[in-house]
């Protein structure tokens, strides 16, 4: 039997790993049903390879099932082995608290926690946190043989580097977060990451073991993301594309999406946006036959921004976008410019008055005093989105963007920030 949304699940490439696709399809086509994907608050913002297990519990609730959000509290405190070579830092229960609050805030765009019948968001340590080591190791350490848990490949391949007795437990206890979900609220299913499906099908023998024959949960893995090019997904040359804007600012996150290649942006469209197959099918087409006027990259990363930033930021970023590739900073606000500069080649220099040859030679703007002046008489200069054609120019600190900064650009693209110390 086949379910539509799975149908479209597997379109988007969504599905990697399933418990029991038959048995799930049957029961998505008779009712509604709760299913939950969890979090471990191990930093307070996200990244965008973290949203994707998410996106897709989103895409259930827009089917009618009900979505459970669960903020590792507790498991945040242990730290899931998920086949890293070594032991996690552990961090203290105010860091854990810090981000829990960091991480909720960004759940809070992606889910309505407010409708009655709308997302549930839960924290383990409500009652993991609540459970003594005793009834922890009587509740649930009687239910695995230790020959179960070492077949995990996730704690197989810790093995021969150690693993310690925290991460080993930390599949028991995230299988007693489903175990407990499936008891409180019904929840049948668990989505998560390729890298959790030891951990999710553990959830189930608990399951398995605490109740009678009728128990039926399920378990869904989404396939790690990846580039056309073989490089890592998410990551730029100044490192992880994060949810928070303080992180990743939206123009930067913008930017990310907007340069997605050929190759990649038709899967990144599947993965990460709720666009209808038809749209994208014919953003796929103009990919193929006008790939000049991306299009499909446009749509991403408009879908995107919006989805995790908000309309405003949106236009913001767009707007930093036009200047740049018009020249007109003028149309920029100080904290704009500082955005949409912040990566690019810096020089730092003292508050002194100078001329502007010597100015962009020392900023090594233009290579040379006979080519600094040739850039000035030929007008590829600019301070601050303001053309400097006069030779005899000083560089005062009128302008110098809040006394601290000016942005120098030559020719069309080669922008400096200069720095004033």
């Amino acid at each position: 039997m086949t379910n539509a949304l799975l149908d479209d699940l597997k379109w988007r490439g969504l599905l990697y790993q399933q418990t029991d696709e038959e048995g799930l399809a049957n029961v998505l086509n008779e009712e509604k049903i709760s299913l939950y994907c969890g979090v471990d608050p191990t930093a307070d913002s996200m990244h965008i390879g973290h949203i994707v297990p998410l996106l897709t519990l989103r895409r259930f609730a827009m089917h009618g099932h009900r979505p459970i959000l669960l903020l590792g509290g507790a498991t945040g405190m242990i730290g899931d082995p998920s086949f890293r070579a070594d032991e996690r830092q552990l961090q203290t229960e105010e860091q854990v608290a810090n981000n829990v609050a960091g991480l909720r805030k960004q759940l809070e765009r992606l889910f309505d926690f407010n409708d009655e019948n709308g997302a549930l968001l839960v924290n383990n340590k409500d009652w993991i946190g609540k459970m003594s080591a005793i009834e922890f190791l009587r509740d649930y350490g009687k239910l695995l043989s230790v020959n179960y848990m070492l077949a995990k490949e996730n704690v197989s391949s810790r093995l021969e580097t150690g693993i310690s007795f925290t991460e080993f437990s930390y599949m028991l206890i995230q299988g007693a977060d489903f175990n407990h979900l499936y008891n409180e609220y019904g929840c049948r299913v668990q989505i998560g990451g390729s890298d959790q499906w030891g951990n999710i099908t553990t959830g189930l023998e608990v399951i398995r073991k605490t109740h009678d024959e009728n128990a039926k949960a399920f378990g869904i893995t989404i396939p790690l993301v990846t580039k056309a090019d073989g490089t890592k997904f998410g990551k730029t040359a100044g490192g992880s594309v994060w949810l928070d804007a303080q992180k990743t600012s939206p123009y930067e996150f913008y930017q990310f999406w907007i340069n997605s290649t050929d190759a990649d942006v038709i899967k990144y469209l599947k993965i990460f946006t709720f666009m209808e197959r038809e749209v994208i099918e014919a953003l796929e087409v103009s990919v193929q036959e006008e790939p000049h006027l991306r299009k499909a990259q446009q749509a991403l990363a408009e879908e995107m921004t919006r989805l995790i930033h908000g309309q405003e930021a949106l236009d913001q970023a767009i707007r930093i976008s036009k200047a740049l590739f018009s020249g007109d900073l003028k149309a920029l606000t100080v904290e704009e410019m500082k955005d949409a500069f912040k990566d690019v080649p810096t020089f730092e220099t003292t508050k002194e008055d100078k001329n502007i040859v010597d100015f962009i030679v020392e900023a090594g703007v233009s290579p040379s005093k006979r080519q600094a002046r040739e850039d000035v008489t030929n007008g590829a200069i600019s301070l601050n989105g303001e053309k400097v054609t006069d030779t005899g120019y000083e560089v005062t600190a009128a302008d110098r963007l809040e006394d601290a900064f000016t942005i120098v650009r030559r020719g069309k693209k080669n922008y400096k920030m200069v720095k004033f110390s």
